[in-house]
């Protein structure tokens, strides 16, 4: 299992959209407890996959590597994932879709916790560590009904 650290922010404007392609995913989870969330995801490309994460805090939180499944059916769905280099970095912009539409959220993975990097114009308010816009919990609780 890895680890991995990662900063998130809202998004502002539009001007990250002509940076990058996205790719259409829906995601679910089959378990989303604050200590270890089971994730389903699938793409039009690919086979839907599983993964795994434990939160250690805020920023750094352990992951496994995805393998192929065909049971488990994903229950949201975010749009684009969008991948987008910027000064040695690789930001991921996320657009949701469905009872979350209207949020869009990047995350920025880094190598420790106390690592800097040059923030782009449309990045945002930082809401690392805020549950409200954990994955598993926009689930349950949609940006529509906040």
């Amino acid at each position: 299992m890895g680890t991995e650290i990662e900063r998130k922010y809202l998004v502002k404007g539009d001007g990250w959209r002509a940076l990058a392609e996205g790719v259409h995913y829906r995601q679910g989870y089959l378990n989303s407890a604050k200590e270890r969330t089971v994730r389903v995801r699938s793409t039009a490309t690919k086979r839907t996959s599983r993964s795994r994460a434990s939160r250690w805090g805020p920023l750094a939180r352990s992951t496994s590597t995805r393998f192929p499944s065909q049971t488990a059916m994903p229950c949201s769905t975010r749009s684009p994932g969008v991948r987008i280099p910027h000064g040695g970095f690789t930001i991921e912009v996320d657009e949701f879709l469905g009872e979350n539409a209207g949020l869009v959220v990047a995350e920025v993975e880094l190598k420790s916790e106390g690592q800097t990097f040059d923030k782009p114009a449309w990045l945002g308010e930082e809401v690392t560590g805020d549950p409200k816009y954990y994955n598993a919990n926009l689930v349950k609780h949609p940006y529509s009904k906040w």
